[in-house]
């Protein structure tokens, strides 16, 4: 008995072990043993980064997806992209569920002092857009002086260099809006949506979705040249010099430049990259120019982003809305469940369990009301591991799910308890029910009717708050949408069916929960 405890036990603690976190030195060669590089984006970003194929859109494309490709071949191991929401790469590194982040990040001291930061795979400048049909924004001059001395309002990437760059050269002089989507930015300065004049744009970005925005142009010249990194854990020297020396190679023998090429990113400001590095391996700063062999600089196909639109991108794509769907549904009805139960445990403390219980059960309800879902998420995804416990990001969704809506299922089924007259309880228990039976058998069953509304409509809020759990790499629904509507432009037909689908998953709940309703609840009298 004692050595099938003592086996159970080391079981619980294998389990609750960091899953990818690496001793310093041992990270290149476990990652050589397990065959794959993990690499870490967010399919949210778009071109030219990563983004589904428009023919395939399971198959990822970009240069980003290419140099992961090239890295990995370089490592001889194979890629394995992991989704992951952008500001929340780095934290998934920390976490051991990542060996590389390779989606766009800008190198700064802050950054390298934190994360190992690997040569630049790309220079990056920023640029500015406006309308071709606005005689208003034709240079960077007009920002700082409107010829209608209206304010201009500026889309910025929320959190980007370009928000950062406006903030610091034309803060008091103009608006700063601020987006999620790269090419949302875009759109809106298209339309002239709320008044957005102009949007400043990592050039790169710009050039791949040029196609696409038709009525767009770029003015003046691009400004604040910065490095795009691939970040890794600051004590895997080894994979750091491995990443470098594989970026080296390609930007040597040209395999860079013809990745740069194929997505219309390639400018003449790339043979400008620097090689130093500290004694680490990290990129610290641009030294000089890398001789490029110009024989292997032909792209083969050159892409670009080009708005699919139409119905016919809801046939090629629906389906992926529809697996999505798949594990909203999952995520809701794995979650509500639990949450009914821990919920209707934490009211009967609240209303008949000993002092200590009732304070502790209330503190509870409080201080889950009180804190947002996406709080709770991070703390279950993010901080246990940093005291040796992981849970993945499935179960970690279910749990902060269930948390969450447990404090107000708690409160819902408080208030049908409480609206149970006392004198049943004191009827039962004259008549020698004990308290846990009198409840069992009378006051729950009454509770539990009067609580089907509140709790059904709780369960269809809780298919929309899954949404949230995106933060933690959870792809539901509404991350999917975004992934493609981004990537095809097809904004309202994705939109539609999106709306169609959660309509199609809470409808019917409504419906089943208005005849349990019915079919409970005692017939009225006339």
């Amino acid at each position: 008995m004692r050595a099938g405890c003592l086996l159970l036990f080391l079981l619980a603690v294998e389990c609750c072990q960091p899953t990818g976190i690496a001793h310093a030195g041992d990270a290149l060669e476990n990652l050589k043993k397990r065959g794959t590089l993990i690499w870490g984006a967010d399919e949210e970003g778009g071109g030219p980064f990563i983004y589904p194929a428009a023919d395939d859109p399971n198959r990822l494309e970009g240069f980003e997806v290419e140099l992961a490709q090239l890295i990995a071949e370089s490592l001889g191991v194979k890629p394995q992209f992991q989704q992951g929401q952008w500001d929340k790469l780095p934290d998934l590194l920390d976490r051991g569920d990542l060996d590389i982040v390779l989606n766009g990040y800008e190198w700064s001291p802050a950054r390298a002092a934190r994360y190992g930061t690997s040569i630049p795979y790309y220079i990056y400048e920023l640029q500015l857009l406006g309308r071709k049909d606005d005689p208003t924004m034709r240079s960077w001059q007009d920002l700082r002086t409107p010829s209608d001395g209206v304010k201009k309002r500026v889309a910025v990437l929320g959190g980007s260099a370009a928000n950062d760059y406006i903030e610091k050269n034309f803060g008091d002089d103009v608006e700063i809006a601020n987006f999620d989507g790269v090419s949302d930015a875009m759109r809106a300065v298209e339309l002239n949506v709320d008044g957005i004049d102009a949007n400043l744009q990592d050039l790169p970005i710009w050039r791949f979705y040029e196609p696409g925005f038709p009525k767009l142009e770029a003015v003046g010249e691009p400004v604040g040249r910065g490095f795009y990194v691939a970040l890794v854990r600051k004590n895997e020297p080894e994979l750091l010099q491995a990443v470098n020396d594989a970026l080296l190679t390609a930007m040597k023998d040209g395999r860079l430049r013809k990745i740069l090429s194929k997505y219309r990113i390639w400018n003449e400001t790339q043979a400008l990259r620097g090689m130093e590095v500290d004694s680490a391996g990290g990129f610290v700063g641009p030294v000089g120019a890398i001789p490029v062999d110009d024989d292997a600089t032909t792209p083969d196909e050159e892409e670009s982003y080009i708005a699919v639109g139409g119905w016919n991108v809801v046939w090629q794509r629906g389906w992926l809305l529809v697996q999505a769907a798949g594990m909203t549904v999952l995520l809701a009805s794995t979650a509500m469940p639990m949450a009914i139960l821990l919920g209707l445990m934490m009211a009967l403390l609240r209303l008949y369990g000993p002092w200590p219980l009732r304070i502790l059960s209330t503190a509870y309800v409080e201080l889950i009301r009180g804190t947002p879902l996406v709080l709770q998420l991070y703390v279950l995804f993010f901080l246990l591991p940093e005291i040796g416990i992981t849970v993945n990001a499935f179960w970690a969704a279910v749990a902060g799910l269930a948390l969450n809506y447990s404090a107000y299922e708690a409160e819902i089924y408080r208030a049908g308890l409480q609206s149970i007259p006392r004198g049943q309880m004191e009827a039962a228990q004259a008549l020698g029910f004990s308290r846990a039976l009198a409840l069992r058998r009378i006051i729950i069953p009454q509770a539990t009717r009067l609580v089907i509304p509140p709790v059904t409509n709780d369960f269809i809020a809780l298919f929309k708050d899954t949404a949230v759990c995106s933060v933690i790499t959870v792809v539901e629904l509404s991350k999917e949408y975004y992934i493609q509507a981004r990537s095809t432009g097809a904004i309202i037909e994705l939109g539609l069916l999106t709306a169609f689908l959660y309509l199609a998953m809470s409808y019917p709940l409504s419906l089943v929960a208005a005849r349990l309703e019915r079919r409970l609840m005692p017939e009225r009298r006339t």
